[in-house]
Formats: structure tokens, C-alpha cells, sequence
């Protein structure tokens, strides 16, 4: 189904009542289920955007629990869908209940099909609105540095010099693990700057066979070897105007470096098989996960190609350095990969949280992309727990979660902090942290930091 389909999802568990709401909904899908299993099975495949539910399911057809389970299974696996649940005449306080737990309206039996018509097509209307009003607000705020995800203070600096460098023209080496999103960040930096009309050309000098690379970048004539039967250009001169990013730049063959360093020195290519140089106005951004210092050590990358590469670096950090973004970063990837695998997955279970945060991510958001995917395609349920991500349970590390205890904890790593860049000395101290000294002495009895008397520095305390 297409996501602006108008799909209505019967369920009732009488076939004559779901037959007379089939004829109801004149203009929309009609899609028909009995009972709770029914209805879920149906909500995944078919994605309705509205749902009329009897309260009244077997095996509670005389009173609510069912119906009520079923809603609330209903809006987990599908939080976006409007429900209108229809009891009898006297089940008013069952209906307010429903609208408690996230019912989009109620309808109360005996059926009218006009007045039920007028209920669903309202439904339609809404959901119609807020889409478009999501649809505006994530165009006017959807910006190239929203798409680099994360809360830590390791992505929060990459996201600084991805701000502060953009505007500037200087050649750009991004160094990172596999997986760590140096493309997206490439990326980044073009859409920022001032060539973000032009092209972003992306070449992986890892993924081409050396014999080929050399005519990928530089292009040649016809007739230059066996094969060349028309002029060709290569990736430098088609991104004239805007970016080339050199991908494992680190992997370029030795032959080609001294070329690619010409180019860099020159700003001309000479195509395979020319005898005249053609000047190309293009910003260079290159990305490695290799040790370029190691690799220059070694004598297999040029030392003053690496200086022309590198005018600014930018080093990406590892998942495992960005405390608590792996968590966030799955929420985002979630959604995205639900709607791809046309499922209505779009939560974790705590456990499943737990054992992402918990995980080390030795292939980085990369390897959490792909264990995603198989979540939502292996998932059961309305969530994705740690088993369907093939992820262990968490260690119990006994995180706080009281505010309380992570505030303390916080203030007492402080206080250690200047109370060491202040060589024990409590003006020093208190000027450090911007307090006065009496709340200096507060602090510091309260976590048992006061120095001992006639010991400038202050006394080891306990764990």
C-alpha cells in the first residue's frame, strides 16, 4: 500500500456487521478481521491508516478486555494509526478508557452508516493534515548537520569542524574506522559550503582494480588503449565546480599518488592517451581508515601527498567512543528500515536498548544498520528485542537512574576536577568552579572532600 492509500481495517468479530462496513466506506480499501491475531496480521500487511475496532473480540465478546489488548497492540506496532472503537449502548466507560489508552474517537452501536461515514472520512481528513504539516516541518528543518545523529561530546566536535571547515575551499581528510559514516560527513561538508549546487562526485580507490582507477580519475582519449572508443572524462573533471571525495584514499596504488599530487599541486588532469592539460576547479575531500602515518613510515604513501591531502583532518570517532549515541542512532535507523521492510516496527524493548548501548560495535553504524534490518524482518512482536537483534543480554553495570545520584555523582567529579587544575588550593578552587568559598567548604563536606588539617590536598575519600 502506498502511504497515502485510504485503507480502513474492519475488525469485528460478526462476518454480517463487517459486511454491511465493507459497503460503508464507499472510495477506500476495506481490509477485514475477526479477532485480535486477524487484526494484527492485517495491520502489518496491509498498513491501514484508520482502524474500526469492536471491543467486544472473542474470547471477551461480552466485555472489553480483548478489544482493549487488541487497541493497544494496535497503536504499538503502528503509534501513527487512528482507531475508532465502536461499543454497545451501555459500555460508555469502556469507550472513555479506549480514548484514555490512545483511541482516535468511539462510536456507539446501534450502526449508522451515514454518521460512521462522516466519523472515518474525519479521521482521513486529519491524518491527511498532520502528514502534510510533518511533511513541511522536517523540509524546513531537515539541515546537513542534522543528518550526522548523535548526542555525544566525540559528535558534537566533529560537527564543529564540519561547520567551521565547509566554508573554507581547503582540501579535507577525514579518518575514521570502517563504518563510522566519513561519506555522510563528506557529504556534510559539501552541502555547506559554497559549491552545494555543484556535483558530489564520490570515488572508492579501494573498490576499483588498479589497472582501471588511473582512467576512473583522469579519463582518456579515444584510442588511448584497446577498448577506448570514445573520448571519456574521469571523475576529477565531472565534478568540475564541486567535490571529489577519494574514499581509502589510503589504498591508492604508488603510481598513482605522484598524479593525483601533480593534480592537487597543478589543478589541470591530463587525460590517458592527451598531450594538453585541462584545468578543473574541484574541492577535494579524502576519507581512510587506514594509519596514513604508519603507512608513510612504511614507504607505500607519499609524505607530501599526505601534507596536500591533509590541509584540515578530521577524525571521526568510533561508536564505542560515543557514550550513549548508539542508542539514538538505532531509534532513527529504525524508523527508516521499518518503512523500507514494510513493517509497522518501529520501537525497541528495554532489553533490546540495553544491549545496544551495552554492545562494543566493532563495525560501527554499519554493523548496527544491519543488525536492525534483521530485527525488523526476524521480529515477532510490536518491538524488536535484544534476541531478534542477536545481541546479548546487558551486563548489569548498574547505571543510576535516579536524578538524584547522577546529579551528585556529576557535582563530586567536578569538585575532584578543580580541586586537581587547582593544586588543592580553595580560591583557586572556588574560582575555578565560580562559587564562593563558603559554598566551596558546603560542597566539599557534603562529599567528603575537605582536605585534611595541614594537608594541602585533598584527603582520598571513598569509592
Amino acid at each position: 500500500m502506498s502511504a497515502g492509500e485510504r485503507v480502513v481495517l474492519v475488525v469485528d468479530d460478526d462476518p454480517g456487521i463487517r459486511s454491511q462496513m465493507r459497503w460503508c466506506f464507499d472510495g477506500c480499501t476495506v481490509v477485514e478481521a475477526g479477532d485480535r491475531r486477524e487484526a494484527l496480521a492485517r495491520l502489518r500487511r496491509h498498513e491501514p491508516r484508520v482502524v474500526t475496532l469492536d471491543l467486544g473480540l472473542p474470547p471477551d465478546p461480552g466485555g472489553a478486555s480483548e478489544g482493549l489488548a487488541t487497541l493497544q497492540e494496535i497503536l504499538a506496532a503502528a503509534p501513527g494509526t487512528r482507531v475508532i472503537v465502536i461499543t454497545g449502548q451501555e459500555d460508555r466507560s469502556h469507550a472513555v478508557s479506549a480514548i484514555g489508552l490512545g483511541a482516535h474517537d468511539f462510536y456507539q452501536k446501534p450502526l449508522d452508516p451515514d454518521l460512521l461515514r462522516v466519523i472515518v472520512e474525519r479521521a482521513f481528513r486529519l491524518d491527511d493534515l498532520e502528514r502534510e504539516n510533518r511533511r513541511l516541518i522536517e523540509g524546513a528543518t531537515v539541515t546537513p548537520l542534522s543528518e550526522i545523529i548523535g548526542a555525544s561530546a566525540a559528535i558534537d566536535r566533529v560537527r564543529y569542524m564540519v561547520e567551521k571547515v565547509a566554508p573554507a575551499l581547503a582540501t579535507t581528510c577525514l579518518l575514521g574506522e570502517s563504518g563510522t559514516g566519513k561519506e555522510l560527513v563528506a557529504r556534510a561538508l559539501h552541502r555547506l559550503s559554497p559549491r552545494a549546487e555543484q556535483r558530489f562526485v564520490a570515488l572508492n580507490c579501494a573498490a576499483i582494480p588498479d589497472t582501471l582507477l588511473e582512467s576512473e580519475l583522469f579519463g582518456y582519449e579515444k584510442g588511448a588503449f584497446t577498448g577506448a572508443h570514445q573520448q571519456t572524462p574521469g571523475r576529477i573533471e565531472h565534478a568540475q565546480g564541486g567535490t571529489l571525495f577519494l574514499d581509502e584514499i589510503g589504498d591508492l596504488p604508488s603510481h598513482l599518488q605522484s598524479k593525483l599530487l601533480r593534480f592537487l599541486q597543478e589543478r589541470t588532469v591530463e587525460r590517458i592517451g592527451a598531450r594538453h592539460e585541462i584545468p578543473v576547479d574541484v574541492r577535494v575531500i579524502a576519507a581512510t581508515n587506514r594509519d596514513l602515518d604508519c603507512l608513510m613510515a612504511e614507504g607505500s604513501f607519499r609524505e607530501d601527498l599526505y601534507y596536500r591531502l591533509c590541509e584540515v583532518i578530521i577524525r571521526i570517532p568510533p561508536l564505542r567512543e560515543r557514550e550513549g549515541d548508539a542508542g539514538i542512532i538505532a531509534r532513527h535507523l529504525l524508523a527508516r528500515l521499518a518503512t523500507e521492510q514494510r513493517r509497522g516496527l518501529t520501537t525497541l524493548t528495554t532489553d533490546a536498548i540495553d544491549a545496544i548501548d551495552d554492545y562494543p560495535w566493532p563495525g560501527n553504524i554499519r554493523e548496527l544498520a544491519n543488525r536492525l534490518t534483521r530485527g525488523v524482518i526476524m521480529a515477532d512482536g510490536p518491538a524488536i528485542t535484544a534476541a531478534e537483534l542477536e545481541l546479548a543480554p546487558a551486563a548489569d553495570r548498574g547505571l543510576p537512574l535516579n536524578l538524584r545520584t547522577v546529579r551528585d555523582g556529576a557535582e563530586r567529579h567536578a569538585l575532584e576536577r578543580a580541586l586537581e587544575h587547582g593544586d588543592g588550593n580553595l580560591s583557586r578552587t572556588a574560582e575555578l568552579l565560580g562559587i564562593s568559598r563558603p559554598t566551596l567548604y558546603a560542597l566539599l563536606d557534603k562529599h567528603d572532600l575537605r582536605p585534611a588539617r595541614g594537608d594541602p590536598e585533598p584527603r582520598a575519600a571513598g569509592p
